[in-house]
């Protein structure tokens, strides 16, 4: 018997899995964003954080990395986005992620944000967030 096996009933019900949630925090990105004349054509750091909420709230089945999601896939596919044309705005950008993302299976919620971090001096960043609901997390 495995030790998570043995504490099954032991969990109470206030301390069981409510939510679980794949972060993909800060990742950097090379990309050739922005509408000023000093801005186009030279690609720019861009940060890309996607925060994914399953409907699964369980581990695949004895540690399997065949149910896992894919982190490679969903790192790659935002630096894809991220290269596969020019952007004006961070929110074009944002919103392709999140359209690709949310025609995704098992997904319950989602957020997705970038930002900009050397764009003022005075200023750690300036970004765009969007989410699948309000508020700080889903309900």
């Amino acid at each position: 018997m495995t030790e998570i096996a043995a504490l099954q009933g032991i969990i109470p019900d206030t301390l069981k899995v409510q939510s679980s949630k794949i972060m993909l925090d800060s990742l950097e990105v090379q990309t050739d964003i922005g509408f000023h004349d000093f801005e186009i054509g030279k690609p720019q750091k861009l940060l890309v954080t996607v925060e994914l909420w399953l409907n699964e709230l369980e581990p695949p089945a004895d540690d399997n990395p065949q149910g896992a999601w894919d982190y490679d896939f969903l790192r790659n596919e935002v630096i894809r986005l991220a290269g596969a044309r020019r952007y004006n705005l961070q929110e074009t950008l944002v919103h392709a992620i999140y359209q690709r993302l949310s025609a995704m299976h098992g997904i319950k919620a989602l957020r997705v944000s970038s930002a900009k971090p050397d764009i003022y001096g005075d200023a750690r960043k300036v970004g765009i967030e969007i989410a699948s609901f309000t508020g700080l997390n889903p309900h």
